[in-house]
């Protein structure tokens, strides 16, 4: 047997991580290849690509990567189409990867989608895209399959890998400890994206979010993890202006150990916010995207939820405080995290919400996700 896996970003290379080797607990002699990251790498996967050629987000940000991805496309379908892989498996990266499953499809290939596109928030006109380039889409959320029921999908819940992966965390001590931070009093965790475009839009008002905190909570600590070390100059740049008396701490990576390490999380939407939640940590939430890609958004009506972040999507109500755009003022999201550092009810709420959550996501996603290639396998 022969996998190709095409993972588009970090939270991509970690499904095709754990997906590798549930497949080979079927497959023991299955051959993989892909664009990948380092996760699947380990698991074994031959890299025809990295995934960096893909982590781009947002519609003005993509503008000028459109040749790089077009080549890298090109690229792919002639490799595929000559090896003639038994499944050809993307992993979330819609955009790219619907475009090269529905052609590898058109000759002969069976396609899989891991991660569905968020068809029920935005484009939902997508849908028939997505039924013309894949045979299957392999759900992370419960309430997908329902949709894509309605529009002749074949699409199936299998939870989510990291419901498994984080179900048994370090304590806030032992985090702590981990990263050097005191064993006592107040820990914010700054998480202002993975991304260069994330992180030059939110560093500033996010350091100025902490300033405001540290002087309502004497004895705070912030804590940040750099994604890539190219990032660190534009996080240092912003704590030098607006908050050079905080007590700062600057960690390489160990997203999910400074979270862990916290009493709250303030952080840019993203899959960050499930790993928060599944970590059991409260959060407050902001973005600010370019303005053309806000204004798409915004003033045209693409989006269809009226929350963005996942906890906010997947709970039995809103809990999670949400600052978009110009929205995200520093006063107004150091109010929402002092109240919930201080205010128990405020802290508990959510994490009352935050339970129900992790116990439905837990379906142990990579056997749950194998189980249903194969039998796309097995019914050719």
């Amino acid at each position: 047997m022969h996998f190709a896996l095409i993972a588009g970003e970090a939270s991509g290379d970690l499904l095709g991580g754990a997906l590798i080797p549930a497949l080979r607990a079927r497959f023991p002699d299955a051959r993989f290849s892909g664009v990948t990251g380092p996760r699947m790498l380990a698991a074994g996967c031959e890299s025809l690509a990295s995934i960096d050629r893909l982590s781009v987000m947002g519609i003005a940000e993509v503008l000028p990567k459109l040749p790089d991805l077009f080549r890298l496309r090109a690229e792919l379908i002639e490799k595929l189409s000559a090896d003639r892989p038994d499944v050809v498996i993307g992993i979330d990266a819609p955009d790219f990867n619907l475009g090269l499953e529905r052609r590898l499809r058109e000759r002969g290939l069976k396609t899989v989608q891991m991660v569905s596109p968020t068809v029920w928030a935005w484009r939902q006109g997508r849908v028939k895209t997505i039924a013309r380039a894949v045979d299957l889409v392999l759900c992370l959320f419960p309430f997908e399959p329902k949709f894509y029921a309605g529009h002749g999908v074949k699409a199936v819940y299998i939870g989510h890998p990291l419901a498994e992966e984080l179900a048994d965390p370090l304590s806030r001590a032992e985090a702590r400890q981990t990263l050097g931070l005191p064993a006592e009093g107040p820990v914010l965790a700054v998480l202002p994206g993975s991304r260069g475009g994330e992180l030059a839009r939110l560093a500033v008002p996010f350091a100025q979010t902490a300033a405001l905190l540290a002087r309502q909570l004497p004895g705070l600590t912030m804590v940040t993890p750099i994604a890539k070390p190219s990032l660190r100059p534009v996080m240092e740049t912003a704590i030098a202006a607006h908050a050079p008396l905080v007590n700062w701490k600057l960690v390489d990576g160990q997203s999910r150990a400074a979270m862990r390490a916290a009493d709250a999380v303030l952080l840019a939407s993203g899959t960050a916010t499930l790993e928060c939640l599944l970590l059991d940590r409260p959060m407050v939430v902001a973005y600010r995207g370019s303005l053309l890609t806000y204004f798409l958004l915004s003033t045209l009506g693409m989006l269809k939820t009226k929350h963005v972040s996942l906890p906010n999507l997947l709970a039995a109500e809103p809990v999670v405080p949400e600052y978009l755009q110009d929205a995200a003022q520093p006063a107004v999201m150091a109010e929402a995290l002092h109240a919930l550092i201080e205010d128990g009810q405020a802290r508990d709420r959510q994490l009352a919400q935050f339970g129900a959550v992790r116990d439905e996501l837990r379906r142990n996603a990579a056997l749950a996700s194998a189980a249903a290639i194969a039998e796309l396998i097995a019914a050719r």
